[in-house]
């Protein structure tokens, strides 16, 4: 059932890039360009930061349910899923964090 979440949010994302900058806080985003929505994204990873910090779990996961979704706006921009995230975390699964960071400067 979470897949499907992620699923249907990712066409969501995508057909907001086509949408009109008025009709939606994604469509806005995506006029304003990468730029913008690379900055949502470091904004959301330091609010995550911090409430990380806090140690307060309902902002824990509120913080990271914004880092996620900007994320995926992110990913969206670049005809990305979180299908292909997830296909990438399966490839990892089973590597030890060392075998996986020696494997990436081969």
């Amino acid at each position: 059932m979470n897949q499907d979440v992620l699923a249907e949010l990712d066409k969501i994302l995508q057909s907001r890039k086509q949408a009109e900058p008025d009709s939606s806080y994604v469509a806005k985003l995506y006029d304003k360009g990468l730029d913008t929505i690379l900055k949502k994204v470091g904004e959301e990873a330091t609010e995550t930061v911090i409430a990380g910090k806090g140690g307060n779990k309902d902002e824990i996961i509120y913080e990271t349910a914004d880092l996620w979704f900007h994320s995926m706006i992110l990913l969206a921009q670049y005809d990305l899923s979180s299908d292909d995230i997830l296909k990438e975390l399966g490839r990892r699964f089973g590597l030890s964090g060392l075998e996986e960071k020696a494997n990436r400067t081969k």
